[in-house]
């Protein structure tokens, strides 16, 4: 006679769980009682613990939690936050201004080769770095194939993408704030 079989069930801790760890984590980080390594090899632990059992094993020797000291550390994480917002908004504003050609003007291409639209006298420009092509109402800046690529608000581009006045824009290293023509 064979006994039968005793399933066990092992529960995977929830994401919420899981944010509660993390959570406590970054608050002994930021208390000083966590190294950096310590933390970041305790944070690796919590994302692939597959039982609660070594979620615990994570946050052993870490109280389990101070709301205060939680609220503290978020309010100075989003105060950081904002002035590396600032400092961004910032530069981004004192980029020198690039204006659209005029509403009668369909293309302007961007590169160095001399007849080029917009040449620019910098080697981290390709020869024929990119072209801006009126289409319908709107402005479409096309990459062609440069070394060092066309970016528009941080994104580098492959093809078109529809470019307004406010963004910002990258050939190579030289970085331009559009502006209406």
């Amino acid at each position: 006679m064979t006994s039968p079989e005793i399933r066990t069930h092992v529960v995977r801790p929830s994401e919420v769980e899981r944010e509660h760890a993390l959570g406590v984590l970054r608050e002994g980080a930021g208390s000083g009682r966590l190294s950096h390594d310590t933390f970041l090899g305790r944070m690796e632990l919590v994302l692939h613990a597959g039982t609660r059992a070594e979620l615990d094993q994570a946050m052993a020797g870490l109280p389990a939690g101070n709301p205060v000291g939680r609220f503290l550390l978020r309010t100075v994480g989003q105060v950081s936050a904002f002035g590396v917002r600032l400092r961004g908004a910032w530069r981004i504003e004192r980029l020198p201004g690039l204006s659209l050609p005029q509403s009668g003007e369909r293309k302007l291409t961007i590169g160095r080769v001399p007849g080029s639209g917009l040449r620019l006298h910098d080697i981290s420009v390709s020869r024929n770095h990119a072209e801006l092509r009126r289409e319908g109402t709107d402005w479409v800046l096309y990459d062609l194939g440069s070394t060092n690529g066309t970016h528009v608000n941080g994104l580098r581009i492959a093809g078109g993408v529809r470019v307004r006045p406010g963004d910002q824009v990258r050939f190579g290293n030289l970085e331009f704030r559009l502006a209406s023509g």
